[in-house]
């Protein structure tokens, strides 16, 4: 619920980038926001992997943080990162948590502003609480992915008589590959997610996923990155064997509706993605988010 009153004065409050020396005061915020799922060790993981991570130049490490008379009372962390978009490389931002003590709340929107700040940067909201939906909506975010479709990926549909091995991510395979996938399977197995190469005699195709149980109780991955969801289609089978022998059965995939060549079932409204900004992000790509590091 948003505080209404504006007894506290307007002057006295301010955001700003945070620093390293806000660290503690920032999992003390968060922890105490959301004490009832995340604890303490949880943010202090959160907040070191910020702080090792390489950063587009000129942006914020970690996000913003408000302050009342310098006494932090609100905070948004905030993930920039660069991704390729066909040959163009984007800059984007995944707003990630956020949380405003009770008697601020009047303030939140100067807080959740400062990621609307740079209208060349694609802001993403890939984790919305189910009753804050409509308010991504008013905030002016578009939705770009409408559901969750859950495959069993080892009754895909049949090879198409091409020759495919799975490796490593961490490896260099001997077809066709591009660097910069290379760097992201790396950077996302440290984050603790399943990378691989589909690997065929004309080139390898990159693949993450994040370990993830579906409703709580069923071992599942989560699709965070491919080339595009023909992939998933395509390797579906040899994908589902490998990711079986680590336990997990099923795979979740962003979708806006039953994907065809995949058995499974689709779940409308089911973990929507927003975004707003000029590039909307394609389906399959969750990479550098808060989902990939931290598995939120």
């Amino acid at each position: 619920m948003v505080n209404t009153d504006f007894a506290i004065s307007p002057s006295r409050i301010r955001s700003r980038r945070i620093n390293d020396t806000d660290i503690v005061e920032v999992v003390n915020l968060l922890t105490r926001g959301f004490s009832a799922e995340r604890p303490r060790k949880f943010w202090e993981y959160v907040l070191a992997r910020l702080a090792s991570r390489q950063v587009p130049p000129g942006l914020p490490r970690y996000g913003y943080v408000m302050e009342s008379d310098g006494k932090p009372v609100g905070v948004i962390l905030q993930i920039y990162s660069t991704v390729w978009m066909g040959n163009t490389l984007k800059t984007r931002c995944n707003g990630s948590s956020w949380y405003v003590e009770p008697a601020y709340r009047s303030y939140a929107p100067l807080l959740v502003s400062q990621a609307f700040r740079d209208r060349s940067i694609t802001v993403l909201n890939v984790s919305p609480a189910p009753h804050t939906h409509s308010m991504a909506e008013i905030q002016g975010y578009s939705r770009y992915s409408n559901g969750l479709f859950l495959a069993v990926p080892t009754l895909g549909q049949a090879s198409d008589g091409t020759s495919v091995r799975i490796i490593d991510g961490h490896e260099k395979p001997d077809s066709q590959f591009e660097a910069h996938e290379h760097e992201l399977l790396r950077d996302h197995a440290d984050f603790g997610c399943i990378s691989l190469w589909c690997v065929t005699p004309e080139r390898a195709y990159p693949f993450v996923f994040r370990p993830r149980n579906f409703k709580r109780i069923m071992p599942s991955a989560q699709l965070v990155y491919c080339r595009n969801l023909d992939g998933v289609v395509r390797f579906a089978r040899p994908i589902g064997l490998y990711l079986a022998r680590r336990a997990r059965f099923f795979v979740m995939v962003d979708s806006n509706g039953p994907i065809e060549g995949l058995v499974g079932r689709y779940f409308p409204d089911k973990m929507p993605k927003y975004f707003w900004g000029p590039d909307k992000p394609r389906l399959g790509d969750l990479a550098y988010t808060e989902t990939a590091m931290f598995g939120i």
